[in-house]
C-alpha cells in the first residue's frame, strides 16, 4: 500500500462491524487496519505512531474500554495530535462529556449510515494531514521576524493565510502548538469571515465533500475576491501578541471557545477551542467576532 494513501485504525469488538465499515470506507482511498481489542490498538499504534491519520474507536469494549484507549492515546506524545473518532450508542450529556475531556474532538452516533461516516473519517484525515504538513513545513522554514517587534500582514486565500501562520509561529515559544491555533484562527477570518460561510452551510459541504471547491468559487467570485484579512504583530518583552481582523459580518464566539457535546457530532466547530485551550494564553474576542485577539507568553 502506498504510503500516500492514509491509514484509518478501526477499534470494535464485534466482526460485523469491523466488516461494515471497511465496506462504507471502501468508497473513499483509505487504509483500514481493524483490531478487536483496546489492548491490540494500542499496541498497533505504539509500533508505528507515524502510519496512521486517524482512530475509529468503539467505545464499549471488554478489556480495555474506548474511554481507556483514547486516554492513554493522548497520553503518549507520539500518538496524541492522532485524531480519535469515538462511536458510541452512549449518547447522554454526561458521556459525551467524559469523552469530550479524554481527548475525542469526533464523535458518532449508532447506528450511522456510510455518507455519515465517511464524512468524519474524511474531515478527521484531512485535519491531521493539514497538521503534519504544518508541523514539517515549520521545522524546514529558515524565515523569521526576529528584527521585527511590530507588523501589518494581509491575506485573502487559505494558503496564503497559513503560510502567513508558519512565519508568524517561527516567532513564538511552543511554535509548534502556536501554528495550530494561528492556522484555526486564520481559517476562520477566511471561510466564515470574509466567504460567509455559515456552521450549517459547512456541515453540508463536508458531508458533500465540497468544501474545497465552494471556498475556491467564492475567492473568485465578484461578491467575495477583494475581500482581504489581516494579522497584527507585536512582540513585547514579556508576550507576543496577534490580532487577526476579518471584513466579514462577526458571530457569536462564546460557544464555540470549548467543545460542546451538543456539537460533538459535527464534522467541524473545534478550531476555536483548541486554539483556547492548546496554542494560545489569553484569546479575546473583539468587535462582534470580527477581530480576535491573541497572546503568547514568554515563559520565566
Amino acid at each position: 500500500m502506498s504510503d500516500l494513501i492514509p491509514k484509518v485504525l478501526v477499534v470494535d469488538d464485534e466482526q460485523f462491524n469491523l466488516d461494515l465499515i471497511e465496506e462504507y470506507l471502501s468508497e473513499i482511498n483509505v487504509d483500514v487496519v481493524c483490531v478487536d481489542r483496546g489492548e491490540k490498538a494500542l499496541s498497533v499504534l505504539k509500533k508505528s505512531p507515524q502510519l496512521f491519520s486517524a482512530v475509529l474507536l468503539d467505545r464499549m469494549m471488554p478489556g480495555i474500554d474506548g474511554i481507556e484507549v483514547l486516554e492513554k492515546i493522548k497520553e503518549d506524545e507520539a500518538l496524541s495530535r492522532i485524531p480519535v473518532i469515538m462511536q458510541t450508542a452512549k449518547t447522554g450529556r454526561e458521556n459525551m462529556l467524559e469523552g469530550l475531556k479524554a481527548g475525542a474532538h469526533y464523535y458518532l452516533s449508532k447506528p450511522y449510515d456510510q455518507q455519515t461516516l465517511v464524512a468524519i473519517v474524511s474531515t478527521a484525515i484531512r485535519d491531521y494531514e493539514l497538521y503534519v504538513r504544518m508541523q514539517t513545513s515549520l521545522k524546514q522554514s529558515a524565515q523569521t521576524l526576529e528584527i521585527m517587534d511590530k507588523g501589518t500582514f494581509s491575506f485573502k486565500s487559505l494558503e496564503e493565510g497559513r503560510k502567513l501562520a508558519l512565519l508568524l509561529a517561527n516567532t513564538c515559544p511552543n511554535s509548534e502548538k502556536v501554528v495550530l491555533g494561528l492556522t484555526e484562527l486564520i481559517t476562520n477570518a477566511v471561510e466564515h469571515g470574509n466567504l460567509g460561510i455559515t456552521y450549517e452551510e459547512k456541515s453540508k459541504l463536508n458531508a458533500d465533500g465540497g468544501w474545497e471547491s465552494e471556498i475556491l468559487n467564492r475567492l473568485s467570485s465578484p461578491s467575495y475576491k477583494d475581500k482581504y484579512a489581516t494579522v497584527d504583530f507585536e512582540r513585547k518583552s514579556s508576550e507576543i501578541t496577534f490580532t487577526i481582523t476579518d471584513q466579514g459580518s462577526g458571530f457569536d464566539w462564546h460557544q464555540y471557545m470549548e467543545i460542546s457535546p451538543e456539537r460533538a457530532f459535527d464534522s467541524h466547530g473545534r478550531g476555536i477551542a483548541m486554539a483556547n485551550s492548546i496554542s494560545f494564553d489569553k484569546i479575546q474576542y473583539q468587535d462582534g467576532g470580527t477581530k480576535v485577539c491573541v497572546t503568547v507568553l514568554y515563559s520565566e
